[in-house]
């Protein structure tokens, strides 16, 4: 992490990078943080959200905004993002991730060759069906509520951009993947349709978020970080 010895006005605004951990909710990061600052500062609220959500199985790199510094957050949320994914071929999940059962596909695994070849193919504009295990809400319900309801709403398809994608290393039935994208790519549902198109399954056993336009994770802190350097962060 950078920047353990500067002084933050988080009242007036501060843009914060943070290492999100696995099982830690993107409302939970923000909730957490804000309840610090309202301790540390001496005050009973302030204004403090994210600009975009990662999975709870999934971690890397998250942009909290605070003060008036959340006005920008629609402008980080229209930038690229960069991830590292684990897929499991062979086998897939109703959420596409290590959240629910995995069910076997029997299949032929792949090769390196044909990966490679499939995932070229998804460069470029796509429609992407949302996952159903997810925040999408349908009638104003969020998917995943039906999802644990044992129901199986239709998702309409959303216009997507992949602009890279490619094959890091393959010890199979593992392969590991880079993947650079526009806003509103659901890697989880990507995986499903790498999956589909080798004709084996795969879903999603590892995830994490590397950057945000020019954002790295590498400058990010984690909330341990934040909780220990808190009293350095606050101006007096």
């Amino acid at each position: 992490m950078t920047g353990t010895n500067k002084k933050y006005d988080f009242l007036q605004g501060e843009v914060l990078l943070f290492d999100k951990s696995k099982e830690w909710t993107s409302f939970d990061l923000v909730q957490r943080v804000r309840n610090v600052l309202c301790r540390n500062l001496g005050i009973k609220k302030m204004k403090v959200g994210h600009a975009g959500t990662l999975d709870p199985l999934a971690s890397g790199l998250m942009i909290l905004c605070t003060g008036k510094a959340t006005k920008q957050i629609e402008s980080f949320q229209e930038k690229d993002k960069e991830y590292s994914a684990i897929l499991k071929l062979g086998a897939t999940t109703p959420s596409y991730d290590m959240e629910t059962e995995e069910e076997i596909v029997p299949c032929k695994l792949p090769t390196k060759e044909k990966i490679a070849e499939i995932l070229h193919k998804f460069i470029g504009e796509s429609d992407q069906v949302p996952p159903l295990y997810s925040a999408v809400k349908i009638k104003g319900v969020r998917a995943f509520d039906y999802a644990r309801r044992g129901e199986k709403p239709k998702l309409n398809p959303k216009k997507v951009i992949i602009k890279e994608i490619n094959l890091k290393s393959i010890d199979l039935p593992f392969i590991t993947i880079y993947v650079k994208c526009g806003k509103g790519t659901y890697i989880r549902s990507l995986a499903r349709d790498i999956g589909r198109e080798l004709g084996c399954g795969a879903y999603i056993t590892e995830l994490r978020r590397t950057k945000i336009g020019n954002f790295n994770v590498d400058d990010a802190m984690t909330i341990d970080d934040f909780l220990k350097n808190i009293k350095t962060f606050v101006t007096n």
